[in-house]
């Protein structure tokens, strides 16, 4: 009891309480140290939100299209992989998997210049593709490792029996495979959307400043004297992504309990 009492209290003191700080600074006209609380509170974040609302709802429009760009793309280039790593033993696999794993272990700036280089030769930068693209070099490495233990977790029984029954390859995936990976997908495709829609260098760098991105909006606020807009901006930042998984999750929720899996 007193140590989940104490997970409970650094979980309040680590998620809760710059929760409270940034809702306070949200509505506060001043917030000078040492005050324990704002001195004044007033709208005015809330009326900076209400005049740019076409010009935030476009920067968060454009990140969340990327973002999810990036999903689908790291999805299609992690599916076969991440079925070969499961199911089959070779030579240097452990070799190979580590070779795979190692942008996510990489500062992005190590490579990005060189690849903005790549991006321009071929005519991708500063388009969303682009932004898309290297998003995906940078993120796909979580859906590898999420897919991998998906596919770990069952055997190979339901693809034998869907082959047998007929089932092409392509119908297998669709019906069996990626069912049945839905938890291992949910879990990787978190990761990777909160990677993209949180990156402001890459964003900024491969699309040129072409692509609108959220986090870009937001920066040149961060590093003002104005908190109190700033505040509100990241509340949003916060607010988004976290409205997406709850609505995810209900959405698969409801599937497993069609399908009789709950």
């Amino acid at each position: 009891m007193i140590r989940l009492t104490g997970i409970l209290a650094l979980f309040v003191l680590l998620f809760v309480c710059p929760l409270v700080v940034l809702v306070l600074n949200a509505v506060s006209s001043s917030w000078a140290f040492p005050e324990i609380i704002p001195a004044s509170f007033d709208l005015r974040s809330l009326r900076y939100l209400a005049v740019h609302r076409h010009d935030i709802a476009l920067s968060l429009f454009s990140s969340c299209l990327y973002s999810f760009g990036t999903i689908i793309l790291t999805f299609v280039m992690t599916i076969m992989p991440a079925k070969l790593f499961a199911r089959t033993s070779f030579k240097g696999k452990s070799l190979l998997e580590g070779f795979l794993l190692a942008p996510a272990l990489i500062p992005p700036m190590a490579f990005a210049m060189g690849a903005h280089f790549i991006f321009l030769r071929l005519g991708i930068a500063d388009t969303i593709g682009g932004v898309i693209l290297i998003l995906s070099v940078v993120s796909y490495p979580y859906m590898l490792r999420a897919l991998t233990a998906g596919y770990q977790t069952y055997g190979e029984n339901f693809e034998l029996c869907a082959r047998n029954l007929g089932a092409s390859s392509w119908r297998t995936l669709l019906m069996v495979e990626i069912p049945l990976l839905l938890p291992a997908l949910i879990a990787g495709a978190t990761i990777v959307f909160l990677v993209s829609f949180s990156e402001y260098f890459l964003v900024f760098l491969i699309g040129g400043g072409s692509v609108p991105s959220y986090s870009g909006y937001i920066f040149p606020l961060l590093n003002s004297s104005d908190k109190s807009v700033a505040s509100l901006l990241t509340l949003v930042f916060l607010v988004l992504p976290i409205t997406f998984f709850f609505l995810i999750d209900r959405l698969i929720y409801r599937a497993y309990r069609k399908r009789g899996m709950l």
